[in-house]
């Protein structure tokens, strides 16, 4: 399976400083401050993006050297998923409680340490228990670092603060496809895991230098209670979308699965209503904007959450290419979405978050939907063409959702704001991920087929599209001059 874009994700944010910077982002004109640390967190980012994106190249070649087949690889993503979607209500709590610099910091030295262990992983067990200490790290590095510069950036200054970071963090999608496929082919897929160490050193070294220390809070006392309720229920949900349509385990094991998931959040939410430090803040979600970022998000981050995965089989086992072949194609996604970093501050000044999100979102999920017709003789050119133009517009869609979670968050909201946001997302990986396999598995099934082929995957690409389409009943009612202060929209 793929490690989805955690998009990540990331899901997944950043800093600058002027009206005008943010209209434009004129890097060189601008102060250096105004786009060095959004700078250097974003090639703190970078890390985990590099190996997310070079591991969708190696899925095959890492199947076959651990003597498994490449769904069961499914189990080491899902598990990084759940410690992440776990230790990410923690997060934000020991930010506040220990200094966000600190386990910022911290988080990346663990992050690398673990993606070592995956390198010298030699059965899978091996690697699903270096991935769940890798999914740990990464439960605080992504909104951990968001944290600290939503906490040094004025909220008119957001827009292009969040496109300076995403610059150097979307390098890794960039150069992932090509270099995770050279890797492969030519040398060996454990070496895509030992690329995070020095990557890791040089990024702590620049946020220990410049990255100053953001003001620890009071954050009270750990909701341990509401820790252990909300932890059912991420893994009881997360886990039965892991294991839907795998034959795995039973009906009634799976059905069991959801249904603990379900009981545990709606234990969760009785519960936060009666705790003021509920460890994730729910009232938040009645603001209209964050709703709309997360809940509409929820539903237009299924095509990211499972396009790399989708585009790795149709490649690889659908066409036969190599890791190499096929992420010379994909990394052209990547370059789109990097392109539309330096453009993004100026289309929401001009229409304004609401109208981008509605007009941007169609078409990015056009451009998924499109994949559904590729097949082995479509000329590479076109596929590239379809792939950049929907990582342009993708790209777009996710800086103004995740810029639109903070549109009407006050600063004593930011940091929960930013845990309940990251909480959604990573959930919604997994349910990309286990959509797109059960899809899978499904298709396969119906057509008495073994393997899948070309004709098993493509149908996919339409179906998560028209699903994702439900994200646009959250934009089309949102006020029209909703995140105007952030964009410094002209009217």
């Amino acid at each position: 399976m793929s490690v989805r874009a955690e998009e990540v994700l990331l899901e997944d944010v950043v800093d600058e400083a002027g009206a005008e910077a943010a209209a434009v982002l004129d890097t060189a004109a601008a102060p250096p401050r105004d786009w060095l640390i959004p700078a250097i967190i974003g090639s703190a980012l970078m890390m985990q993006t590099l190996n997310a994106t070079s591991i969708n190249n190696a899925l095959p070649a890492m199947a076959q050297a651990l003597h498994v087949e490449p769904l069961q690889l499914n189990l080491a993503i899902t598990t990084y998923l759940l410690a992440t979607a776990v230790f990410l209500p923690i997060s934000g709590w020991m930010a506040d409680r220990f200094g966000a610099k600190k386990i910022f910091m911290l988080s990346m030295v663990l992050f690398a340490l673990s993606s070592a262990a995956c390198g010298l992983a030699h059965s899978l067990m091996q690697l699903v228990m270096a991935r769940l200490i890798q999914g740990v790290a990464g439960a605080a590095m992504v909104p951990v670092g968001r944290l600290v510069l939503l906490r040094t950036t004025p909220k008119n200054a957001l827009v292009s603060a969040m496109s300076v970071l995403m610059i150097p963090a979307m390098i890794g999608p960039f150069i992932g496809p090509i270099l995770g496929g050279a890797i492969v082919t030519f040398v060996g897929w454990r070496w895509i895991f030992f690329l995070n160490l020095p990557i890791a050193v040089a990024a702590v070294a620049l946020v220990r230098a410049y990255v100053p220390d953001v003001k620890e809070q009071d954050p009270g006392a750990i909701d341990w209670r509401g820790m252990i309720l909300i932890g059912v229920g991420l893994a009881g949900l997360i886990f039965g979308f892991e294991n839907l349509g795998r034959n795995v385990l039973p009906p009634a094991g799976v059905a069991g699965l959801f249904g603990a998931g379900v009981a545990g959040l709606g234990l969760y939410a009785l519960h936060a209503r009666a705790t003021p430090n509920a460890v994730v803040d729910l009232s938040i979600l009645r603001i209209p904007s964050f709703q709309a970022s997360v809940v509409g998000g929820f539903f237009f981050r299924l095509v990211p959450g499972s396009m790399p995965f989708l585009l790795a089989m149709l490649l690889q086992v659908g066409f036969g290419m190599s890791a190499f072949a096929a992420g010379t194609i994909t990394f052209i996604s990547a370059a789109g979405g990097l392109t539309m970093k330096t453009v993004a501050p100026r289309l929401l000044r001009r229409f304004g978050f609401r109208t981008v999100l509605i007009v941007n979102g169609v078409i990015s999920l056009l451009s998924f939907i499109a994949c559904a017709w590729f097949r082995p003789d479509t000329p590479h050119w076109l596929i590239m063409v379809a792939l950049g133009l929907g990582g342009f517009f993708r790209s777009l869609q996710f800086t103004t959702l995740n810029a639109l979670s903070y549109a009407d968050l006050s600063q004593g909201q930011m940091s929960r704001g930013t845990t309940t946001a990251a909480i959604f997302q990573q959930v919604v990986q997994s349910v990309g991920i286990g959509l797109a396999a059960s899809l899978l598995r499904f298709l396969m099934n119906s057509r008495g087929e073994a393997h899948m082929t070309v004709a098993t995957v493509t149908p996919v690409f339409a179906i998560i599209g028209g699903l994702a389409l439900i994200s646009q009943f959250w934009f089309v009612t949102l006020p029209r001059d909703v995140g105007d202060e952030m964009s410094n929209r002209l009217r």
